[in-house]
């Protein structure tokens, strides 16, 4: 996750994710650091429309936490404008650069940090200042294709 603010932790999860696991991602990580971040309650939370994410139990949590954040309604079959799918291109292009390529999966774990790390603030945070005018963009062309 990340904010205006800073980036969060990259958690690597070790088996398939799940309603049960992206809960509990969710309240050992993303729930302290809305706090944190948001001390106010005033901060938004966007996930996209991943199974695990609209599941009951996840739902639920997310309503019992209401005065500490918004979760950001998303409607199913959206266009996904998740706006950490641009981290993550920064993240594989900084990879595609390394030489020699990581040779397995420690390595590349380490790569994906190290990445994720040296992404610059300035990078981020036009992302988030970019979302009411890409949300704008899918109003206008009725949930069609944009350029983003």
């Amino acid at each position: 996750m990340f904010s205006w603010h800073d980036l969060g932790p990259l958690i690597r999860v070790e088996q398939r994710l799940n309603s049960t696991t992206y809960l509990s991602i969710a309240a050992d990580q993303v729930h302290p650091i809305m706090l944190m971040a948001y001390p106010n309650g005033d901060g938004f939370f966007q996930q996209d429309s991943a199974p695990c994410h609209g599941a009951y139990i996840v739902q639920e949590w997310f309503q019992e936490l209401e005065g500490d954040f918004t979760l950001l309604r998303w409607p199913p079959q959206s266009p996904d404008l998740n706006p950490i799918e641009h981290l993550w291109d920064e993240v594989k292009r900084a990879i595609r650069q390394l030489v020699p390529q990581p040779s397995n999966l420690t390595e590349l774990d380490s790569a994906i940090h190290q990445a994720w790390c040296q992404i610059p603030h300035i990078t981020f945070q036009h992302l988030v200042e970019a979302m009411p005018r890409r949300i704008a963009a899918v109003l206008k062309a009725k949930c069609g294709p944009t350029k983003y």
